[in-house]
């Protein structure tokens, strides 16, 4: 018995050490997607357009890195906050941990080189080689063509310095220690042409990342089989929110929607001045309408192409409930 004894102390001991070498490796060796590439993106005019274009009202990086509204439908951006961060993401929203989304304005990024901010876009890197939880799509942003990731950068280099410090991000366990294996290299692809309406949609689409808030999640994994089927949870005012099913299917998705009603829905929001006031209790959307709202036609035009070729799935999605009230929107 003592001898038995003995030897199971020693696997113990043993899978510990395992553990904890593992740890250590996935904590201090990663993540590893290289070096910052040695890169100077020129200022041009034609860049700063398509990344205000992009950062707006497709990547919509201005969404997350700048203070919504949600006293009004939709969240609109507040006045002034346009990159300064102060989002928070926390136990109230349903989130693992403690995020609070940066500043992206030059008060932060003015130290940061081109390359830098190019491996934080596309691989999920930050400047201190730190990963970037994918709160942030960088897996989407991966795969924009190099020229639209300059242009990104040249417009972040334009906005207003805002001054804005927020506490350093936590994660729970064991997401403090997986989130060190999700930065990836970047699989940059090239860009369409706009003429091949299905293949620029595909790009349009990806580049919004569509898929990130319209496919349900199981313990931060997409369910297989249900992307564009909505149904994914968000929080908002201890309110529960539930992204729409954007498949074909005619029930219970955008199947009976014609390419008019669909450029209708986002030109309703075209004007970020009309907002719509709503009580803490009234039917919100965490859709960021008004800066897709933004997008141009022919864009839209393609997305909806695009979703047209999306199979059709049956998920009828309770699109909002707060306490005892549940609405279909």
């Amino acid at each position: 018995m003592r001898k038995f004894k003995k030897i199971l102390l020693y696997a113990v001991i043993f899978i510990i050490l395992i553990i904890v070498s593992a740890i250590s490796y996935i904590t201090l060796a990663l993540p590893n997607v290289g070096d910052p590439q040695d890169i100077k993106v020129a200022l041009t005019p034609q860049r700063i357009a398509r990344g205000e274009y992009l950062a707006n009202h497709v990547t919509i990086c201005v969404d997350c890195h700048s203070k919504r509204d949600w006293t009004k439908f939709a969240g609109p951006m507040v006045a002034g906050s346009i990159g300064g961060g102060g989002e928070v993401f926390d136990e109230r929203v349903g989130f693992p941990g403690s995020v609070h989304v940066p500043d992206i304005t030059p008060y932060k990024l003015k130290g940061w080189t081109d390359g830098e901010i190019f491996r934080a876009i596309t691989c999920g890197v930050r400047k201190n080689g730190n990963a970037i939880f994918p709160l942030m799509p960088w897996p989407y942003y991966s795969k924009l063509c190099r020229e639209d990731v300059y242009s990104l950068i040249a417009y972040l280099r334009t906005l207003k310095p805002i001054k804005a410090d927020y506490p350093k991000s936590t994660l729970d366990f064991p997401l403090n220690i997986l989130v060190h294996t999700m930065p990836q290299k970047a699989e940059l692809s090239e860009m369409p042409s706009p003429a091949d309406t299905l293949k620029y949609g595909e790009y349009m689409t990806r580049s919004s990342a569509c898929i990130e808030c319209h496919t349900q999640e199981v313990k931060g994994q997409q369910v297989a089989g249900m992307q564009f089927a909505g149904g994914r949870e968000f929080m908002i005012n201890g309110n529960t929110i539930r992204s729409a099913n954007i498949t074909q299917d005619k029930a219970t998705g955008i199947g009976t929607w014609t390419e008019a009603a669909f450029l209708a829905r986002f030109k309703l929001f075209s004007d970020p001045s009309k907002t719509i006031p709503v009580s803490p209790t009234d039917v919100q959307s965490i859709m960021p309408w008004y800066d897709y709202g933004g997008m141009k036609e022919s864009d839209l035009k393609s997305i909806y192409a695009y979703l047209r070729t999306i199979k059709p799935i049956s998920n009828k999605v309770v699109k909002f409930q707060a306490g005892n009230l549940v609405a279909a929107k």
